[in-house]
């Protein structure tokens, strides 16, 4: 399994989060906590959002740990927005094509997790995705597809509603007695961020969010000198934050989410 961390607040450096803190996502790419794959090395990835449009994408086949060009750009790059990725490879091969996050014209995806049995599927997700965006389909692996699928399930207007529908999708094609799908994720339109966290046997990997002055914080596993202020999310849950702040809901494949809580 892979592990993420996602920021939306005040800018701040990137290295502020992803490499300074105790227990670091980039210490995590070698030495993970909560994960059944302790090493993280098949590559790393870096979206961010800057002056312009559309955001800043770095990706690489480089383990984290030693991405000099990784801790380099962490240095330099000040943002009030960004994803970031380090890769246990579960379905497609190590490449740079099928490192997280994905991008998409304003959009971010980054997913740890996977559809069970996707070998068995994989034609049929494919065929999920719109012709306008398939030419975007640079790699091999479940969650580029997952991902590029959701724009035919109403994504540009209802995030958490296009990925349960295309979640929905999915385990419909799959035989009863497949490995289960698992969904860790994060979702940006540049604007707001979605986490997900949810599995089809109510398994899902670990996901933390964490709120204070500066912003919100979603990650895979606690980091930085105090660990109680992370909040495991409930499975079968999805946060949306944005300007306005932030709202934990149910996430249901089923149906299409219920009313929302505030979360913070």
């Amino acid at each position: 399994m892979c592990r993420l961390l996602a920021y939306l607040g005040t800018p701040l450096f990137l290295e502020d989060l992803l490499i300074r803190p105790e227990g670091s996502l980039v210490s995590q790419s070698l030495k993970a906590r909560e994960a059944r794959t302790v090493v993280n090395g098949d590559g790393c990835g870096l979206g961010w959002y800057g002056e312009r449009r559309e955001p800043g994408l770095y990706r690489g086949v480089l383990p984290a740990w030693s991405d000099a060009n990784l801790a380099s750009l962490c240095r330099q790059i000040r943002s009030g927005l960004f994803l970031a990725h380090v890769r246990a490879a579960t379905s497609g091969g190590v490449s740079t094509a099928n490192c997280h996050p994905f991008a998409l014209g304003q959009r971010l995806f980054m997913h740890n997790g996977q559809i069970g049995d996707y070998a068995r599927v994989r034609r049929q997700v494919e065929g999920m995705i719109p012709d306008a965006a398939y030419a975007a389909r640079t790699g091999t692996c479940d969650s580029e597809a997952l991902f590029l699928a959701a724009l035919a399930h109403g994504l540009e207007d209802d995030p958490a509603g296009a990925f349960s529908r295309t979640l929905a999708a999915i385990e419909a094609l799959k035989a009863p007695d497949a490995e289960p799908t698992r969904f860790a994720a994060v979702h940006t339109d540049g604007h707001r961020l979605f986490a997900f966290r949810w599995a089809s046997d109510g398994q899902p990997p670990s996901l933390y969010s964490r709120y204070d002055a500066g912003g919100v914080m979603i990650a895979s596993e606690p980091c930085g000198s105090e660990p109680d202020a992370w909040v495991a999310m409930p499975s079968g849950s999805v946060l949306e934050a944005g300007p306005g702040g932030a709202w934990l809901r149910a996430f249901d494949v089923a149906t299409s989410t219920p009313g929302a809580r505030r979360a913070a």
